[in-house]
């Protein structure tokens, strides 16, 4: 396991510095799912939830999230995002919503955390939009899938197991 790269030699939380490392293409991918009842899923294909196009807020909400990560997470640093792609898909499997996010960036750290919060966030906004009808949802295996680029390579989840 490596350093951990936000502490100093106190233990304290530090933003790492990151100004002389080389700016270069980044991407990284997450998913998380949104479980609920097969009523409420049919609800939001359908267009019938109350508070209006759920996939399309949720959507919007996520991309919106990844722009402001370094808001949110204390030691983010912010950045000139080139791209994010926020999908909601109904799987009946679930049932529910799968939610992945793709951002990418040119600069000298990685956007697995916009990523993330571009998932989180909007597998929030599908609750909010619909917990009127199903307050038992449940927003489960929020998770990095892969990242590419930086000095440590590429990440994939199914070669971390």
């Amino acid at each position: 396991m490596s350093t951990l790269t936000h502490l100093d030699a106190a233990g304290a939380a530090n933003m790492v510095d990151v100004s002389d490392k080389a700016p270069t293409t980044r991407t990284a991918r997450a998913e998380g799912v949104v479980v609920m009842l097969p009523e409420t899923l049919r609800l939001i294909r359908e267009g019938d939830a109350k508070k209006g196009d759920v996939i399309g807020t949720a959507r919007l909400a996520g991309i919106m999230a990844s722009k402001r990560t370094h808001e949110l997470i204390p030691l983010c640093h912010p950045l000139l995002i080139s791209k994010v792609r926020v999908e909601c898909e109904p799987d009946d499997s679930l049932p529910g919503l799968r939610v992945t996010a793709e951002v990418k960036v040119i600069g000298p750290t990685g956007v697995e955390m916009e990523a993330l919060t571009a998932v989180s966030v909007a597998c929030l906004t599908i609750y909010d939009m619909v917990k009127a009808a199903d307050r038992g949802m449940r927003i489960e295996g929020i998770h990095l899938l892969a990242k590419d680029g930086g000095r440590s390579g590429s990440y994939r989840a199914e070669d971390a197991s």
